[in-house]
C-alpha cells in the first residue's frame, strides 16, 4: 500500500484522501516543466498539491493557483499548501475547470497539467480514482484543458501536460485545433533501451521552426532504486531526500 505521506526536501505531501498518490511521472513532470520567467502558474487539477508546491520551490516570484474537482482532494491539498514554505503564493481552489473558468481569472504564464488518459479501458470501481485517471468521467478532457489554456495563457505563454504517447499524440491534436503548437517534448522511457511510457509535451501560441524532442531515462536498467540514471538524479536532486 502508498504511504499516507511523502517527505520531500522542502515540504511534505501527504496523500491518503486523494485518489492520485505521490507518482514518479508526477515529479517527473514537476521537475522538468520549463517555468522560464514565471509569474502566474496554473496547476490544472492538483490532487494532492504536488506540482503546485513543486512550482513554488523552483519559481519563487510566481503565484500559484491550483484547482481541484474532488472535495476531498482540494482539502488535502490546502492543508499540504499550508505546511508548505509557501502558503501565501498558492491557493487552492476546489472547483472545477468550468466553474473556474466562468471566475474570469487573469492569464497565466504557465499551466501545468497530468490530466486523466485512460480513455479506453475500464474505469476503477473506485469514484475518486476513476475521475482522477479516467477521461470522460469528470470535465477534465483534453479539448477543454486546451481550449481553456488557448484562452487562459499570456502571450508567450506555456501549456505543458504529461500523456502516456497514444493519448499525448490526441491531446496535441486537440491543441492544434485551438491554436497551440507543440513546441518540445520530452519522451520518458522507465530504463534505457525500453519503450516510451510517458510524454510530457509543452505548447504554446509560438510556432516554432522545429519541435526540440529530449530524452529521459529513469534507470540505467531495470533494477533497483540504486539504478536511477545520472540524468533522472540530476532532475530531482533537488526535491526527493535520496536518490
Amino acid at each position: 500500500m502508498p504511504n499516507d505521506y511523502f517527505q520531500f526536501q522542502q515540504f511534505r505531501i501527504t496523500q491518503d484522501a486523494c485518489a492520485q498518490k505521490v507518482s514518479t511521472d508526477a515529479c517527473v513532470l514537476g521537475a522538468a516543466t520549463d517555468l522560464s520567467g514565471a509569474s502566474r502558474i496554473l496547476d490544472l487539477g492538483t490532487g494532492t498539491g504536488l506540482l503546485a508546491l513543486m512550482a513554488a520551490q523552483r519559481a519563487p516570484a510566481a503565484e500559484i493557483d491550483a484547482i481541484e474537482i474532488d472535495p476531498a482532494a482540494a482539502a488535502q491539498a490546502a492543508a499540504n499548501v499550508a505546511t508548505s514554505p509557501w502558503p501565501a503564493r498558492i491557493r487552492v481552489w476546489p472547483l472545477s475547470l468550468a466553474a473556474y473558468a466562468a471566475s474570469q481569472p487573469a492569464p497565466f504564464s504557465h499551466i501545468i497539467c497530468n490530466p486523466p488518459f485512460f480513455r479506453h479501458s475500464l474505469p476503477p470501481p473506485n469514484a475518486a480514482r476513476a475521475a482522477a485517471r479516467h477521461v470522460g468521467s469528470t470535465s477534465l478532457t483534453f479539448s477543454d484543458i486546451a481550449s481553456f489554456a488557448a484562452a487562459f495563457l499570456r502571450p508567450g505563454g506555456t501549456l505543458t501536460v504529461l500523456l502516456p504517447p497514444v493519448e499525448m499524440t490526441h491531446f496535441e491534436h486537440e491543441a492544434q485545433a485551438v491554436g497551440l503548437a507543440t513546441q518540445a517534448r520530452l519522451v520518458v522511457r522507465h530504463q534505457a533501451g525500453g519503450r516510451a511510457t510517458r510524454i510530457i509535451s509543452q505548447m504554446g501560441r509560438d510556432q516554432p521552426t522545429a519541435v526540440v524532442e529530449t530524452e529521459l531515462c529513469i534507470k540505467d536498467k531495470d533494477g533497483a532504486a540504486s539504478d536511477y540514471s545520472t540524468a533522472f538524479r540530476a532532475l530531482l536532486a533537488g526535491f526527493y531526500l535520496a536518490l
